[in-house]
């Protein structure tokens, strides 16, 4: 092979990043103290990663009703952020970058995380799953419906979030708008069937979003943000694909093509083989790639060989790998000297202390 596409330098936002092999945002638990700040076994485990042309933070809460995880970090507190500076500080000093992702679950929450009170969404629905609960994984309840003074203040919820990042030394933010959290489930049938101005049209779904992405880019800079979609999630968290759902999508990967100096889109192939499902995109990111102007991110499922390819044959500018990178914490050093990659422990995934977190080795230990 020539040399891999994935350790060639990239232009995004304001940085010069040395390579495009990416992290991406990876939920492990690892806040488990009574503020759910990061902490310094955290910041050893980014700082062990710092070598990837950029971090993507686990998930961050933007404000306590955003909560759906046990022993997540926030990013809406002093002590929070004041956790999240052990981090971005570690992986700096290893001249890396790291971009903080913003969270808010909706309707993912339990009663356990909200005093005893139901969970938000854009509409009651109850999407029929679980979430990790202190006691373990709960059956999801019905939420209630946001009203739209509430909606807003989510809004300003995330744009002060994304001003705490910067005080915490992230380099910037992705807005997570993916896999069947809050804004996701504005943008779906299934789980939208508001008659306001944020349910029935391509606009009014995907209205909250570009209102949110509005907020943070005027507060910190759109070069500094980045958004992550995932067109094609499916069976998960009650969502389902429906005729519409590709093109609203459409709808709003063009619409982002206004926002010139956006960080990147960050997009998601499929989880499981659509192949069989009505409507559904089967390589998201060729689909995607030809609607987008901007700087395109792809994730799931990626090898060395094959996240080289989908790069040379322009369907995107880097590659975010998620489980790789939990067991491979040199993966562009194991790229560039075509090594083995680690196999992950799966049950260490969310658990709590170094095992399954900063204990995987390097090529030269």
């Amino acid at each position: 092979m020539k040399a891999n596409a994935l350790l060639k330098p990239l232009k995004l936002g304001r940085y010069e990043l040395p390579n495009r092999t990416f992290m991406a945002p990876l939920t492990r638990c690892r806040a488990d103290n009574p503020k759910n700040a990061a902490n310094s076994l955290m910041a050893e485990y980014y700082g062990q990663r710092a070598s990837a042309g950029l971090i993507i933070s686990e998930g961050s809460t933007v404000s306590p009703q955003a909560v759906g995880t046990t022993n997540i970090p926030g990013i809406y507190t002093q002590a929070q952020i004041d956790g999240w500076k052990l981090v971005t500080e570690a992986v700096h000093k290893k001249n890396g970058r790291i971009f903080c992702q913003l969270w808010h679950v909706g309707r993912m929450s339990h009663p356990d995380f909200q005093g005893g009170k139901q969970p938000v969404a854009p509409s009651p629905i109850n999407p029929h799953d679980f979430a990790f609960t202190a006691d373990g994984f709960k059956e999801t309840v019905t939420p209630r419906a946001l009203s739209t003074a509430e909606i807003h203040d989510i809004t300003l919820d995330f744009s002060k979030a994304a001003e705490n990042a910067i005080r915490a030394g992230f380099d910037g933010v992705e807005i997570h708008a993916a896999n069947g959290y809050l804004f996701h489930q504005f943008f779906c049938n299934c789980s939208n069937t508001r008659t306001d101005e944020y349910g029935g049209s391509h606009e009014n779904k995907s209205r909250f979003l570009f209102e949110t992405l509005a907020a943070i880019g005027s507060t910190i800079g759109f070069d500094r943000v980045g958004v992550r979609l995932n067109p094609c999630f499916h069976s998960f968290f009650g969502i389902t694909i429906d005729k519409d759902t590709i093109p609203t999508f459409e709808y709003i990967v063009k619409r982002l093509n206004g926002y010139s100096n956006l960080a990147y889109l960050h997009l998601t192939e499929p989880y499981v083989p659509v192949d069989n499902i009505p409507y559904a995109v089967k390589e998201v990111a060729k689909h995607f790639s030809v609607i987008y102007n901007g700087t395109l991110i792809i994730n799931s499922g990626f090898r060395s060989e094959t996240g080289h390819r989908v790069i040379v044959e322009g369907y995107a500018d880097a590659v975010a790998f998620g489980k790789p990178y939990i067991s491979n914490p040199d993966l562009v050093e194991r790229i560039a000297k075509n090594a083995e990659w680690q196999m992950w422990d799966e049950s260490t995934f969310y658990t709590s202390g170094p095992r399954g977190y900063t204990d995987y080795g390097r090529i030269a230990d």
